[in-house]
């Protein structure tokens, strides 16, 4: 897996595919894990990639290649040119991360437990009842992470009950969640959650008026513009709320030492997230 620069280093790559993926902030958070962790050789880049060109993009790397990381619209067809899905994969369908080891393609995801870690960093770590915002890719790390923190059921609001039906019901049978799906109109009800996950795109909560409890956990994965109306009304209340950036960095802090070994300099890499 090494080839050598002409000055002895090891040259090794990572690197973000998705489309659009221009205004990733991933290669900045690797590269400044790289440059504290003292890995002089190691380089993290960001590539435009559909999902008709990401067989040709996988079969083209080589020996120097690590892995990748995977955004949309990729995490659910890499799922069709892997060796092998760690069991999270399996079960949630969607993957974020590509590791090469000695040839093969080992998919993980670290989008779940980089919620879980993202939290405990506010010291959440348990909640029984966890309610979710949205029927998409990162709904369904969020039943992944329901289940992590104990949660005795998982409530999906959603502005079509069919979707929630076909894209998380399944993956909640698979993970052992208790779901209940909600209509949009129903969506006060979720003032009485121990944890939100709001996993919608711009401008879908702004106009909601919720009347949070203040020990209510709110996870917005948005992060521009910040905050969102949604995150404002919360923390005004007193909630604890966490926005994209933290699931970002949480996501990535896995992915580097999936593709490096070495344990992240996590404080370097906020800094540079911060610092964007």
């Amino acid at each position: 897996m090494q080839q050598r620069r002409a000055d002895g280093r090891v040259l090794m790559r990572a690197a973000v595919l998705g489309s659009p993926v221009a205004h990733s902030l991933s290669p900045r958070i690797h590269n400044a894990g790289y440059a504290a962790a003292g890995l002089t050789g190691w380089r993290y880049t960001a590539h435009e990639c559909d999902e008709r060109q990401l067989a040709s993009f996988v079969d083209g790397l080589d020996a120097t290649w690590a892995g990748l990381s995977l955004t949309m619209p990729l995490k659910e067809v890499v799922l069709d040119i892997a060796d092998e899905l760690t069991p999270l994969v399996a079960e949630l369908g969607a993957a974020n991360t590509l590791v090469v080891r000695d040839g093969r393609r080992v998919l993980h995801n670290t989008d779940a437990p980089g919620l879980v870690d993202a939290l405990a960093e506010t010291g959440t770590v348990a909640a029984e009842k966890v309610s979710i915002l949205g029927s998409g890719g990162t709904a369904r790390a969020a039943l992944s992470a329901a289940k992590d923190l104990g949660a005795t059921e998982a409530v999906v609001h959603v502005r079509r009950e069919s979707a929630a039906y076909a894209e998380l019901a399944p993956v909640a049978e698979r993970l052992g969640v208790p779901l209940i799906v909600r209509p949009w109109s129903a969506i006060g009800d979720i003032a009485a959650s121990d944890v939100v996950f709001s996993t919608v795109p711009k401008g879908v909560t702004d106009d909601l008026e919720i009347d949070w409890r203040a020990d209510t956990v709110l996870f917005d994965v948005l992060y521009d513009p910040w905050p969102t109306p949604l995150a404002a009304n919360a923390a005004g209340a007193g909630c604890v709320v966490l926005d994209g950036l933290a699931l970002l960095l949480a996501q990535a802090v896995r992915q580097f030492e999936l593709f490096t070994g070495v344990a992240a300099p996590v404080e370097a890499m906020r800094a540079a997230l911060i610092g964007r």
